[in-house]
């Protein structure tokens, strides 16, 4: 389930991260269902769905009930993906931010080319990267440094870019068990240019496998 729903910003990336999503499950057999409406994400949950995919939604997307079902969904062992936005999402929901994403959008800068240090290579989502991940994206800001909360798979190197505002140890790629199922998240994906990158193509698959437990080898 890719879930899109924007209450504030709107990401003109976002039918090129739908796109792609289809096409990885073309390539390796699972179908994706795309939806903005909370409802149908809600009924999906219920229905036993692999992972959901939070793909650059932003604001308060999320009914009373929608609420209710992802919280059950995770408790239950669910998967979950955040994508780029995913952080800025849910504000009146402290839950969601703590123990879905598990840390909370705070700005960025201007969208530039940068440098992320991979900290964590054994991780489906960060195996095939190199230990220096060069990347054009907004670089998030968050309101707290989610380390000591979740396992960081990747870093900025705020020295390679202008506007970073968390130090030497800025998290950017990340995932946890928080709330009971698997949360994987990726700062990264503000771009359309991105989803044609086959190297985060890969890296958003490899984050969806381990969040749905498809490489039960788990790393």
């Amino acid at each position: 389930m890719v879930f899109t729903r924007t209450a504030g910003y709107r990401h003109d990336s976002i039918p090129d991260g739908i796109d792609t999503f289809r096409s990885l499950g073309q390539e390796h057999g699972f179908s994706v269902l795309a939806t903005e409406d909370p409802g149908e994400l809600a009924a999906s949950l219920g229905g036993g769905c692999a992972a959901a995919v939070f793909l650059s939604t932003s604001g308060e997307v999320l009914t009373d009930a929608a609420r209710a079902a992802l919280r059950d969904y995770l408790a239950a062992g669910g998967g979950f993906v955040g994508v780029h936005g995913a952080a800025c999402t849910e504000y009146q929901w402290p839950w969601y931010g703590d123990s879905v994403v598990g840390a909370v959008f705070d700005g960025h800068p201007a969208l530039q080319p940068g440098v992320l240090d991979v900290t964590d290579h054994d991780h489906p989502a960060t195996a095939h990267l190199g230990d220096r991940w060069e990347f054009t994206d907004e670089w998030y800001n968050f309101t707290s440094n989610p380390r000591g909360r979740v396992r960081v798979l990747a870093t900025a190197d705020e020295s390679t870019y202008e506007g970073g505002r968390m130090g030497a140890d800025h998290p950017l790629v990340w995932c946890h068990e928080r709330a009971g199922g698997r949360s994987f998240y990726t700062a990264l994906g503000h771009t359309s240019e991105s989803y044609a990158d086959p190297v985060f193509r890969q890296h958003l698959l490899g984050g969806l496998s381990w969040a749905a437990r498809w490489q039960e080898e788990d790393r």
